[in-house]
């Protein structure tokens, strides 16, 4: 394993090579909020599973320079690591508010995307029916700026990941997951309460939150708001795992989804959560690089 930076023109974003040197290349998203060290609770599989596995920090996560980022950009990101790390053709993985920054890396011109992994991921909100009746006060007075403030409505969802900050801050806390009680299926808390898992969920939180919340406040902008791309630009095939019992990203997101997307195939998994990928995450790995259509 080894992390890099790499330059973005007056900011930088911090990267995580992990697995096979020279395996097949797999490019991570993380979740909101999250970091390039989400998939460190088991390198172990990833080494086993024989890929390469590349994860970095949006702008304002971890170890990256805060910036305003949209959809589009995270996915001009994205290949700009990878050609740092010199992956000519690569499979995507997002998790969660990840999902959508693997789908943007398939929309970039050249065919270097050869399959999409979405888990439990985000869909367009605007678009998903009821959606946007889950938000909550504070994302409401965001939701209302997005189209004439951006920057504002960036502002106004970050303040509402403080209280988690808080709790990523003190070390004699209750800890991050805490904050999740009320959110996650019984599934989720049989997993959380293996402790190595446990442990590395904090730690990413830690580090994702470490600069603040405006990494986590562009996130919602990014796809709570239009996104600012086409999802029938992505032609390669994508795969999406969601669980039945995930109150975050419920299977209704996956649906959506397999239904705007050209090549699409949706697995829900029954009494499974949010935090699916703890649990299969070598079987995503090898759906993501087994050899077939779209991969060398």
């Amino acid at each position: 394993m080894r992390e890099i930076e790499v330059d973005r023109g007056g900011r930088v974003l911090r990267a995580r090579d992990a697995g096979n040197p020279g395996g097949p290349g797999v490019v991570y998203f993380h979740g909101t909020p999250g970091s390039r060290l989400d998939l460190s609770f088991d390198e172990q599989v990833v080494a086993d599973s024989g890929v390469r596995l590349v994860s970095f920090d949006r702008p304002g996560y971890g170890g990256s320079t805060p910036a305003p980022f949209g959809l589009a950009s995270i996915a001009a990101d994205a290949h700009a690591v990878a050609g740092a790390l010199g992956l000519a053709r690569f499979a995507t993985l997002g998790v969660s508010g990840g999902g959508p920054g693997a789908l943007a890396a398939a929309t970039v011109p050249g065919s270097r995307v050869s399959r999409v992994g979405v888990v439990s991921g985000a869909a367009p909100l605007q678009h998903v029916p009821g959606a946007l009746d889950s938000l909550d006060d504070n994302d409401r007075v965001a939701l209302a700026l997005l189209a004439s403030d951006p920057a504002g409505a960036a502002a106004v969802f970050a303040a509402g990941f403080e209280p988690l900050a808080d709790l990523a801050r003190d070390p004699d806390g209750p800890g991050v997951a805490s904050a999740l009680a009320g959110l996650l299926s019984s599934r989720d808390g049989e997993l959380l309460a293996d402790r190595r898992r446990a442990a590395a969920f904090e730690e990413s939180t830690r580090e994702a939150l470490r600069q603040g919340t405006s990494g986590s406040g562009w996130d919602n902008v990014s796809w709570i708001g239009e996104w600012d791309i086409d999802l029938s630009a992505v032609r390669c095939p994508v795969l999406l795992w969601y669980g039945s019992d995930d109150k975050l990203a419920p299977p209704e997101y996956g649906q959506y989804l397999a239904q705007h997307l050209p090549q699409a195939q949706l697995v829900v998994r029954d009494g499974e959560g949010h935090m699916g990928l703890f649990e299969h995450l070598g079987e995503i790995l090898g759906e993501l690089t087994r050899p077939g259509p779209g991969v060398p």
